[in-house]
């Protein structure tokens, strides 16, 4: 033990800022995907798998899909941005601030406005295997989720602003909408049809981006008054990136979608059966990966920025092969334990025998994807630091093309499972294809000019 805690002291400080912050996600993380486990719980017991789970999982994932990619778009390459304004006068920071949140709020009320509009056509198109009722029920659903494609842009803002200062908060907050949805569906009288789920989700997400914009404020120093203007200094820079950044982006965003489109036409309830085995596996990679992905990536922005790009290659090399190891030793354990876990959270009320094996059969395919997504999340922070985008949104492509590729062979011979194992094949590319790019540090000009 002594050894050990000599060894610890000794590490470098910014693997200690790598890992204390990991540590504080990992437990918020622990926390918000417990009350997300106790939701799906919840949303089994009453619901089990129906054409009410089969209309929410359809809708939540065709309706996020755009607000979520353009936070994680911006999110890369926003928060470099934000860690050197740090250094800046006051303000040229509440300039910056006010105009991003004026644009994401003039982005977001559109994006509401086009998906309450386009979602009889999405359903023509990506639901046609959806049942009658399910369609109904999805039609209704697009009164929340309409409007929380504003709220999830507003989220996703105050988010990065946190993270910039390296506090973690918003991990813990990301559960609020599951917490809402937990305690809705719980009090809901009958559950005949969609009302508990739906004001769950509008209320959780209200409640969610309020409260984030009020944190970011506070760790700021400032709100950031709205402003339609392109000012400030740092919007040449952000456009560009943020523009070959959503190339990639919305080529992987779309791997969603073809999920739920492949599930929706290998016959009813597929999408059921794919969307709880999906949220368990996400508990998992969650706790296990994010929280030192979300950690790392402020802190090898600080080193870049401080102009030691060895230190920052060499740290987050080290990580890779760390967490690549931590998730070979997950799914072994995974597979063994994949038919209890699924038996303990959803076998109850509606949820049946049958049910569980169905779905931990899935799961199962789906916890190869671990150990790669585990190694690449901190690659991807590297180049995110580095600012080579253009090498990110040429990967996330080719993985779109993989996945395209592998769904509709894999799928008819499998099922959902199959869906599953296009993902991790998907993830094992991608891995390969981080290390090898990672292994070439950038030459001194492109850090200079990297777009």
């Amino acid at each position: 033990m002594k050894t050990l805690a000599r060894r610890l002291s000794s590490l470098h400080s910014d693997h200690k800022r790598i890992a204390q912050g990991a540590m504080r996600v990992a437990f918020f993380l622990l926390l918000g995907k417990a009350a997300g486990a106790f939701k799906e719980m919840a949303v089994a017991y009453r619901y089990g798998i129906s054409d009410a789970v089969d209309a929410y999982q359809f809708t939540m994932t065709m309706a996020n899909w755009l607000p979520v990619t353009i936070v994680g778009a911006l999110s890369v390459v926003l928060i470099p941005v934000l860690v050197r304004t740090r250094r800046e006068a006051r303000a040229g920071r509440a300039r910056f601030l006010g105009e991003l949140q004026g644009w994401i709020i003039a982005a977001g009320t559109l994006l509401a406005v086009a998906t309450y509009v386009a979602w009889p056509w999405v359903l023509d198109f990506a639901g046609q295997g959806l049942t009658p009722e399910a369609r109904r029920m999805s039609r209704e659903l697009t009164f929340a989720f309409a409007p929380a494609a504003l709220l999830t842009l507003m989220t996703g803002i105050s988010a990065a602003r946190l993270r910039a200062h390296e506090r973690h908060i918003n991990t813990l907050l990301d559960s609020v909408p599951a917490v809402v949805i937990l305690i809705w569906v719980l009090l809901a009288a009958t559950v005949d049809n969609i009302g508990p789920l739906l004001w769950g989700t509008l209320v959780g997400y209200l409640i969610q981006s309020v409260w984030l914009l009020w944190l970011a404020a506070k760790a700021d120093g400032m709100w950031g008054r709205p402003r339609l203007s392109l000012a400030s200094t740092h919007w040449p820079e952000l456009v560009k990136a943020a523009g070959i950044m959503l190339v990639g982006q919305v080529a992987m965003s779309f791997v969603g979608p073809i999920d739920q489109y492949t599930a929706a036409n290998l016959g009813s309830n597929a999408n059921a059966t794919l969307g709880y085995a999906s949220r368990l596996l996400s508990l998992i990679l969650g706790v296990g990966a994010a929280s030192v992905g979300r950690a790392a990536l402020p802190v090898l922005a600080d080193i870049h920025s401080r102009g030691d790009r060895e230190r920052a290659r060499a740290t987050a090399l080290k990580w890779s092969v760390l967490m690549l190891a931590a998730g070979a030793a997950v799914t072994l354990a995974g597979w063994v334990l994949a038919p209890w876990g699924v038996e303990l959270l959803f076998e109850r009320g509606a949820f049946t025998a049958q049910n569980t094996q169905a779905v931990a059969q899935v799961l199962r395919w789906g916890l190869l994807q671990l150990p790669f997504y585990f190694g690449v999340l901190i690659l991807v922070q590297l180049l995110a630091s580095q600012n080579r985008y253009r090498i990110m949104a040429a990967i996330a492509v080719a993985n779109f093309a993989v996945k395209a590729v592998l769904n509709p062979v894999l799928a008819p011979q499998m099922g959902p499972a199959g869906i599953m194992l296009a993902t991790s094949v998907m993830y094992a590319l991608s891995y390969a294809c981080y290390v090898v790019v990672a292994l070439r540090p950038p030459a001194a000009p492109a850090a200079s000019n990297p777009l």
